[in-house]
């Protein structure tokens, strides 16, 4: 074992509590105590009777032309933040129903600046990143709780959601530490579920070609003062190329109290996944094989108005077995868990909104692979780590006419790094010209952790290293917005410098791939795009009618660039995205046609018969896809042309994406 490694975990000291190490059991005890003052902060304020809103409350703004619904999206401090300068993409309930996406993942692959490097098909498994930044640098959050796997980001999509679930996603483009915490380091994903909706039953069934089929089934009823919802989702297929096949179910209640102007939400979550895995990390091994299984619950409150209480607990646990070649006997089998806990509280005064926020989040695993050697296994599993997070937050937001700031600072500490407290500040301002055009900028720092496969991950295709520092980057951003009845658009401008960058790297196509620090990394570019309401603009169109066009072309630059890289050195430069949204039939049948035009920069190694030959370039592609939708009453009919022009094209190099893809179902909500 790295004796550097052991001596860093072990001499690591808080400097509030000096003298004491952190153990496991410790690190336990500090989330357990942090939650019960969140259960406590929750239980007491539902017994108490909510305060009327003050005259300083913060209101969403509303726009009075309906093709101008702007969606207001708030961040943990409850702060409007696109009034706190950041771009952000926002996939609304209404999108979803035009487009019947089979994953998340195919939702975001229309996103301005999100890359979407697709392994398996429907959200089997897919890495995701933005603006450049690696599958573990983005949060993903379930309404404002972090579900980010700590084991790798491979996993951050298991899930436990069905597509009929999602009121909207909220993307936030830039690196957000003081928005969704440190793992935010180039941007964060947040999926709002539905909530306070009617009493209603929703069910769906749909088929298609590589023996697709799927069927969900939900329902919403009130009881009193309490809204609850279920919904049980299933999908399978048998694969576009061998080894592709999957089987996916998914299960979620999600539950809110209403007390007058306070509330309690609670949501439990089980999502189950088997499927081949063909090359998915390494093109020697055409038959791996994951079987996959998580676990979420979480409990989030809040009460008071001029002073705000925002406490929450959660609890997510993920299984992995994973096979090199399937049916072998072997394999690589993990369990990791987070509990974690947030107190964030909010003032309201005529200086603007203060928000303080102690977030304590406990990370742990057990595997045969990856960690420590235990002194004595527990089943399978013969080595095991801990680690405890801890952040601390401080912002101010202030109003003041056209301008909009917020300042920020992040505190950030883990038991498991040598590297004692540091602070992450942020710093936001947007101004409104007039009521159609604003100006903003933003600067921030950001910090992201190594994952345990990072540290641990030591085959006979992979190397890990426990030496392995946290990584670091600065940001700077500039844009404007504008928006006035026949169309909105925005274009920004940012830069982003990190230094101890990880990534997967070998120097010779015969090595063996090794996580590595990258000493320095630079990154800018732009962001542009428009929607345009065409109904307004062409007086024959009588229904709503949109065009919606984004681009972003980004230049990335490493100082060590002689490696082969997996990751890291592969970045999107260009991704142009298109898509029309057209009645055909009055308000009855639509079509919704999306084109995705990618350039991605870097190089892969290219296999031939199960042996590595030589490196190649990636290769620009373009996908076009087509969706038919027929409503009548409480029934919806609809057509899914997935890749119509059967284009052959890769995210990651080696690993093959489906061709054309007919999809049919129908669905009803009574």
């Amino acid at each position: 074992m790295n004796k550097t490694y052991l001596k860093r975990k072990n001499a690591f000291r808080f400097k509030r509590f000096a003298n004491k190490s952190y153990s496991a059991y410790n690190s336990m005890h500090k989330v357990v105590s942090i939650g019960v003052l969140s259960f406590a902060t929750l239980t007491c304020a539902a017994q108490k009777e909510a305060v009327a809103q003050g005259k300083d409350t913060i209101k969403i703004n509303q726009i009075a032309d309906k093709n101008l619904d702007e969606v207001v999206i708030w961040d943990s401090s409850d702060e409007p933040i696109n009034q706190v300068a950041k771009i952000i993409t926002t996939i609304t309930r209404e999108e979803i129903g035009r487009l019947r996406p089979q994953s998340i993942q195919d939702l975001l692959s229309y996103a301005a600046s999100v890359d979407i490097q697709t392994r398996g098909s429907h959200g089997v498994q897919a890495d995701v990143s933005i603006r450049g930044g690696s599958f573990d640098q983005s949060a993903i959050l379930l309404n404002g709780i972090n579900i980010s796997n700590p084991q790798t980001g491979h996993y951050s999509f298991d899930i436990p959601i069905n597509i009929s679930d999602i009121e909207r996603i909220e993307i936030l483009h830039s690196p957000s530490a003081i928005v969704y915490g440190a793992s935010a380091f180039s941007g964060g994903i947040n999926i709002i579920t539905k909530k306070n909706i009617d009493n209603e039953l929703s069910a769906k069934v749909e088929g298609g070609s590589y023996g697709l089929f799927a069927g969900e089934i939900g329902g919403a009823y009130r009881i009193k003062n309490v809204d609850n919802r279920l919904s049980m989702g299933y999908k399978q297929s048998d694969g576009y190329i061998e080894n592709s096949d999957y089987r996916i179910f998914n299960l979620l209640y999600g539950s809110r109290v209403n007390l007058k102007e306070n509330k309690i939400d609670i949501q439990l979550g089980y999502n189950k996944k088997n499927y081949g895995a063909n090359t998915f990390y390494s093109a020697a091994y055409p038959n791996q094989y994951d079987n996959t299984s998580s676990v979420l619950t979480s409990v989030k409150g809040e009460f008071g108005s001029k002073l705000k209480f925002l406490p929450s607990i959660y609890w997510n646990r993920h299984y992995d077995r994973f096979e090199l070649i399937k049916n072998s006997g072997k394999s690589n089998n993990h369990r990791s868990d987070v509990l974690g806990s947030n107190l964030n509280m909010q003032y309201h005064s005529k200086l603007g909104l203060t928000n303080f926020g102690l977030e304590l989040r406990n990370e742990s695993i057990l595997s045969n692979v990856l960690g420590l050697m235990m002194s004595s296994p527990i089943g399978d599993y013969t080595k095991k780590d801990n680690r405890l997070n801890l952040s601390y937050m401080l912002q101010h937001n202030i109003k003041y006419k056209g301008f909009t700031m917020a300042m920020g600072v992040l505190g950030f500490e883990n038991t498991a790094f040598k590297q004692a407290f540091k602070l992450y500040p942020s710093l936001s301002v947007d101004y409104k010209i007039n009521n159609n055009i604003n100006v903003f900028s933003s600067y921030s720092q950001s910090s992201r952790l190594p994952t345990f496969t990072d540290l641990y991950y030591t085959t006979k295709t992979h190397i890990g290293n426990t030496d392995l520092k946290q990584e670091e980057s600065e940001s700077v951003e500039l844009g404007s917005k504008y928006r006035n009845r026949y169309f909105l658009s925005y274009v920004s401008g940012f830069w982003l410098g990190g230094k101890n960058m990880i990534d997967w790297v070998k120097k010779n196509p015969d090595d063996k791939w090794e996580s590595k620090n990258i000493t320095k990394m630079s990154k800018f570019g732009i962001e542009v795009g428009v929607k345009l309401f065409l109904n307004e603009m062409i007086s024959s169109l009588k229904h709503p009618t949109t065009l919606k066009i984004d681009y972003s072309r980004m230049h990335q630059e490493v100082i060590k660039n002689e490696y082969i890289s997996n990751y890291a050195l592969n970045y999107l430069r260009d991704k142009l995205t298109a898509q029309l949204y057209l009645p055909l039939y009055k308000d009855k049948l639509s079509a919704t046609i999306s084109f995705r035009y990618q350039k991605r920069m870097g190089q892969y190694l290219k296999y031939e018969d199960l042996k590595p030959t030589q490196k190649e370039d990636y290769p620009a592609f373009t996908t076009t896809d087509i969706s038919l939708n027929y409503n009548l009453k409480n029934f919806n009919i609809y057509c899914n042309m997935n890749n119509i022009f059967n284009t052959t094209y890769f995210d990651l190099g080696n690993v093959p994406q489906p061709g054309f893809w007919l999809i049919g179902g129908v669905s009803i909500n009574l």
